[in-house]
């Protein structure tokens, strides 16, 4: 099992967005943490203009400490605004972020769905902070048409996907709890919708234990599709980012899943907001090892 590190980590330690050189200290922190692979990100305009100027600089830090980065995310909300310019400024940006995930070696490029366009009163997913446990209220819109929503999502994942590919770069989602892609099923439909084999799933554990879903079951609906694994526990109740063992999960249940379809890509702890979250990263690894071992996934 090849386990790497998720940018959950960093964000945990250093805040959203953290700083280049908080991002620097980390890759040594992940090393001693024992992980040999990681994923970086570059979370909005700013933070990506950040990412790519330091770019030399991250990279050296990480063949010197031999770990390969696997994964690159593109956090680009204005992806699947309705506003044409915006969509169109992203696009660009998303771009420099094809050219990082090549520079860095990652092989997969991430792009979530992000927030539909509503008025949140109260807390808002993800886009000041990463928090869970919230609960969302909604000022209705009478303008708002979810048709309008999906066709931006479909067409603006498309183009992602056919620059991805040119690239060489598998292009990834994430379904998270609050966004327009949340669960299996939605997944399943813009998979569907976009109908290439170079788009996939990561699969997260603990947003879709969070909406309540038979994880084995997801794995069994999305079979090959799922490219990725982003591992972390909870109750089932909230999205808490728990490490895993700490939660509901049935852990041996979704790994026999996984074997059972050959899955044999990355496993990254994902486990955040948590007291010591050092700690619960190096009990993690030993947590997943073992579990690879009873099924036979090592």
């Amino acid at each position: 099992m090849k386990i790497s590190c998720c940018f959950l980590y960093v964000i945990s330690k250093y805040g959203y967005p953290p700083s280049l050189d908080d991002m620097c200290t980390c890759i040594g922190e992940i090393a001693n943490l024992g992980f040999t692979y990681l994923e970086l990100e570059g979370i909005g305009d700013d933070h990506m203009e950040q990412v790519y100027a330091n770019r030399k600089k991250l990279k050296t830090l990480c063949d010197g400490r031999g770990i390969k980065v696997v994964n690159f995310g593109a956090m680009l909300p204005d992806m699947v605004a309705l506003d044409g310019k915006k969509q169109a400024d992203a696009l660009t940006t998303f771009e420099k972020a094809i050219e990082l995930a090549n520079y860095f070696g990652a092989g997969m490029i991430q792009v979530d769905s992000f927030t539909p366009p509503l008025t949140f009163i109260g807390g808002e997913p993800y886009r000041k902070s990463i928090v869970y446990e919230q609960n969302y209220r909604i000022a209705v819109d009478p303008d708002f048409k979810w048709e309008d929503q999906w066709a931006v999502i479909v067409k603006n994942i498309r183009l992602c996907n056919m620059m991805a590919k040119k690239a060489g770069l598998k292009l990834v989602m994430e379904p998270r709890v609050g966004e327009n892609i949340s669960n299996t099923d939605a997944m399943l439909r813009l998979l569907d919708a976009v109908d290439d084999e170079n788009f996939g799933a990561i699969f997260d554990t603990g947003h879709q234990n969070a909406q309540k879903e038979i994880l084995p079951l997801s794995v069994e609906k999305l079979g090959k599709k799922i490219f990725y694994l982003h591992v972390a526990d909870n109750d089932g109740c909230t999205n808490k980012h728990l490490k895993p063992g700490d939660g509901t999960i049935d852990w041996e249940g979704l790994f026999t899943a996984l074997k059972k379809h050959a899955f044999n890509g990355y496993v990254a702890v994902d486990v955040g907001n948590v007291a010591d979250v050092d700690t619960a990263y190096k009990e993690s690894i030993m947590f997943l090892e073992k579990v690879a071992r009873k099924v036979g996934m090592e």
